[in-house]
């Protein structure tokens, strides 16, 4: 009998970890468990709208199921349609993959304030998962507080002219959105000097192609590390670009201290070498990490693990991922990041010819399937508008009743 393997979370950890799996021990039955109707998580969710380089991984992915037997469970909450206990007796190994998607909060006075707006909140909303919040009203004067990929992600978006969106995926009311904005300008805040973001030098050389931006930013002090000196080049080849509507200013090491404002926010006092200083802002936008939503105790579960190696959380209870090690790293990097928790799992498997499997799905009315998933792409691919790959649909509801459609042609 086949040995059976349970991940909660399909996004990019958990499809590489099935993936491996699978090369692995060809024979697994290997189920991804989702709380969305969808697979893909971050990737679909997550990604930028306009890098559809980055979301064909997504066709790697789907080798997973079409070619190496893994299954798709989607539209399953753990704690809502079944218990974390129940997955687990069900099967011989779990596997919580589950990612961290919430925004970190920021801890300065104000920062709590209605127009502080946490990356992953903002995201949500403009690649239209099904769970997001409106787009906010960002005012003529934004801030981003961040010097990561995620932060330079979300000003390139911000930045771009409806021409440039071509070939996105990026839906209709979030495109509608950003045509209705009125920036005037944005900038961008790190804590670090510009030699230590985190950001890779690829993401800054994109903002060189923005139409519609005029960037400033003071030059730094040069570095003799290989890795800062390709930092300090994206940076310095990107200082004073353009001639357009939208000014980019870059300010590394400021040290953030409050959101300044009563009921609105009107700037972010930082310290800087030379002094504190408030910089004027209409909304802050702050892509400072990211936290469990606390749905599967994460935090609990890793305080009580009596060794993280492998991402052993318990007996039969394994973690990957974000889950496991926090927000750093990226797609391409979470295949690498899993090689040593299928080792662990496999070396630990001990099947039980009793467990049930899959079988505790059976109950679960809209619970969805990779056939499903199908359906759901065709059908977005299909009425996606001119100038855009896709169509998303938005609504859980929609999607269940589309996956339910599975094998009818458009």
């Amino acid at each position: 009998m086949s040995g059976q393997i349970a991940i909660v979370g399909a996004g990019p950890s958990g499809c590489y970890l099935a993936q491996t799996l699978l090369k692995l021990a060809p024979d697994l039955k290997v189920d991804l468990i989702d709380a969305l109707p969808v697979p893909f998580g971050l990737t679909r969710y997550g990604v930028a709208a306009d890098h559809q380089g980055t979301k064909a991984v997504t066709r790697q992915f789907a080798r997973i199921f079409e070619r190496q037997g893994a299954r798709f469970f989607g539209n399953v909450r753990v704690g809502r349609d079944l218990s974390l206990a129940q997955i687990s007796s069900a099967y011989d190994a779990t596997v919580l993959a589950a990612g961290l998607s919430s925004d970190r909060p920021l801890d300065i006075p104000g920062g709590d304030l209605p127009q502080v707006y946490g990356s992953a909140r903002l995201t949500r909303a403009l690649y239209e998962h099904p769970d997001a919040a409106d787009l906010p009203d960002l005012g003529a004067h934004p801030v981003i507080l961040g010097n990561g990929n995620v932060a330079v992600d979300l000003l390139r978006i911000l930045c771009k002219t409806p021409a440039e969106l071509e070939g996105s995926d990026l839906g209709p009311g979030p495109t509608a959105w950003l045509a209705a904005n009125n920036i005037e300008t944005i900038t961008i805040v790190g804590r670090s000097p510009a030699a230590k973001v985190k950001f890779d030098p690829v993401m800054v050389r994109e903002l060189g192609k923005l139409e519609n931006v005029h960037v400033t930013m003071e030059e730094s002090e040069p570095s003799s590390d290989p890795e800062e000196q390709k930092k300090l080049q994206a940076l310095h080849d990107l200082n004073g670009h353009g001639t357009g509507s939208i000014r980019v200013d870059f300010r590394f090491g400021a040290q953030p201290l409050a959101v300044e404002g009563d009921s609105q926010v009107t700037g972010l006092r930082v310290a800087s070498v030379e002094s504190d200083e408030i910089i004027g802002a209409t909304s802050l936008i702050t892509a400072i990490g990211f936290m469990s939503d606390g749905d599967l105790n994460r935090d609990a579960l890793i305080t009580k693990a009596a060794t993280q190696q492998g991402g052993k959380l318990a007996e039969r209870l394994y973690s990957a991922g974000w889950f496991r090690h926090g927000p750093r790293g990226t797609i391409p990097q979470s295949r690498t990041d899993v090689q040593d928790t299928a080792a662990l799992i496999l070396s630990e498997l001990a099947i039980d010819p009793a467990r049930t499997g899959a079988t505790i799905f059976a109950e679960l009315p809209n619970c969805t399937d990779y056939p499903g998933w199908q359906q759901i792409d065709r059908v977005e691919r299909g009425q996606s508008l001119p100038g855009r790959c896709r169509q998303k649909i938005t609504s859980i509801k929609k999607l269940i009743n589309v996956a339910k459609q599975r094998g009818q042609k458009l």
